[in-house]
This record gives C-alpha cells, structure tokens and sequence, in this order.
C-alpha cells in the first residue's frame, strides 16, 4: 500500500497544472488533512506559508495563521486567517483573504466530524486603476460558505469526506475582453458547491519523522455562473466535474511542544474550466506548530 502511493506521488509531482483545494482553508484543516486526534496539549498555534503559480502566468503566495482550542476531550474549535498576494506582472493583488472557523467533535478515537464557516474579508472585487480584476488575481473568491466534514481512522489509514456550500454570489465585475483568450468573465460569479474526499496513510518513521501520503478528489457539483450584460446568469461550460490532487505530506516532531510540517500538492486530474482562480500548479506548503 505504502509504495503504490509513493509511486503514485512520485508521478503526480511531475504535472504542471492543478485546481488547489475547493478553498484555501478547510481542505488543509487537520479533521480533513489526516484526521483530527485529541493533542496532548489544550492549545495550538499555527503559522503557515505556500507559494505556487496559477493560470496565465500568475504567481501566488500565501500565509495563513491558525489557533486550536482543545475545550475538551471531545470538541477542538479553530480559527485561521489566511493571506493571499497575487500577481502577473502587469496586475497584482494583496490583502487578508478569508477567515475560518471550524468546530471538530470527537465521537470517538477513530471518527470525528466538523461544522464551519468560511468568512471573506474582500468581496471579490478587488480593483486596480479602477478596473476589476479577474478571479484568478482576486485574494478571496468574496462567499461566505458552510463547510462540513466527516473523518475516519482505520489502522493507518484514513478517510474524509467534505462538502462546502457557498451561501452568496461575490461582487466580482470583470469582463473579458472580446480580442483575448485570457481570463473568464465572472461579473457577479456565483461558484457551485464541492464535495471532497481524502484517502490517506499516516505512517511514522520514528518519535520524530510522520509521512502522510493523501489523494484528493473534489467534484465541483454543478456549473459555475456569471451576469452577462442583460443580467441574465450564464453556465460556465467546462467548471462541473471532478478534479484529482495528490499530497505528500512531511511532519517533525522538534520537541513535544514544536513541530514542523512540510506539504506538497500536485494534480492527476483537472476541470476543463476554473473560473474562479484556484488552478494551481505544484505547490509547496511550510508549517511550524507550537503547542502549550
């Protein structure tokens, strides 16, 4: 099991074009990223940065920055904020994307569930020169979303199974240009719902060394849409279906209150169309916790 995975991440990090997590955020969150355990300590800081690079030659780099509360031996409750700088050369983005807040329940050792919401801090509309930008170099997709989860341990195994639901349309107005290929119009984009599921192995080397191999399909459930300029709301064609990522995850215990983890994400498989942005190619992802 262990070195048919390998080899398939061996594979996969040779792709070049990939739709990241359904958002920034609640893919990554531990109940979705290996399963959430009840932590020695009662609290938890997080502090993330990732770089990766997207369509039409747009670079990305992110922060985010994650408290953990253990209130009890049942239910953990998270917060993060992320960070998000965008740019192509000619247009460039920066600003504190979203924010999440997450509560996971313990049933029991093995199966634990989340409930959240994912908060915007920029309305998807981000201007320069007074021109809105397209999605790809938008900080946020600009929705508040329910997100949902549900996780399961078996040995080293483990599994997860997602949904997030997006609850608004943003204020996106972009247009594409009639003599460009570049870009989607997503005037007033209302992205559909995802459903993600998470296949992996947690296998430790040592007290200190964790690997954690993981697939990850998500399947955008429907068609995304935009206004055209009679309002009438457009299908996007191509933005259903699924999307296949792979990562291959690296964690260091320093000592029993630090620990470093390092991430790579790569694609199998992708939509024909990803209006909203999130097409990423490899992307790397370092992590440092404290607990106390």
């Amino acid at each position: 099991m262990k070195k048919v995975i390998f080899i398939i991440l061996v594979l996969v990090s040779k792709s070049v074009c990939s739709q990241g997590c359904s958002d920034a955020g609640f893919c990554t969150s531990e109940n979705m990223k290996y399963a959430t355990a009840k932590d020695s300590l009662p609290h938890a800081f997080k502090f993330g940065i990732n770089q990766g690079s997207a369509d039409f030659d747009v670079s990305v780099f992110g922060m985010y920055l994650e408290y953990k509360y253990q209130i009890s031996d049942k239910i953990n409750l998270v917060t993060r904020i992320n960070y998000t700088s965008q740019s192509n050369g000619a247009n460039s983005s920066n600003a504190i994307s979203d924010g999440y807040i997450i509560a996971d329940y313990l049933f029991n050792p093995t199966i634990s569930a989340s409930i959240g919401l994912k908060i915007p801090f920029t309305d998807g509309n981000v201007k320069e020169n007074g021109i809105a930008l397209p999605m790809d170099l938008q900080p946020s997709l600009g929705t508040y979303d329910i997100v949902v989860g549900l996780s399961k341990k078996y040995n080293n195994l483990f599994f997860a199974l997602g949904y997030q639901q997006p609850l608004n349309k943003n204020k996106n107005t972009f247009f594409k240009s009639s003599n460009t290929n570049d870009f989607f119009t997503t005037n007033q984009f209302k992205r559909a719902p995802d459903l993600l599921v998470r296949v992996g192995y947690n296998y430790e080397l040592n007290s200190k060394w964790k690997l954690s191999p993981s697939l990850l399909p998500i399947y955008h459930l429907d068609s995304d849409t935009y206004e055209d300029d009679t309002h009438q709301e457009i299908q996007i064609k191509g933005s259903e279906g699924v999307t296949l990522n792979a990562s291959w995850l690296v964690g260091y215990s320093i000592n029993d209150k630090n620990a470093l983890e390092f991430n790579l994400s790569a694609p199998l498989i992708v939509r024909d169309a990803r209006p909203d942005g999130l097409t990423r190619s490899l992307v790397l992802n370092l992590e440092y916790k404290f607990k106390f």
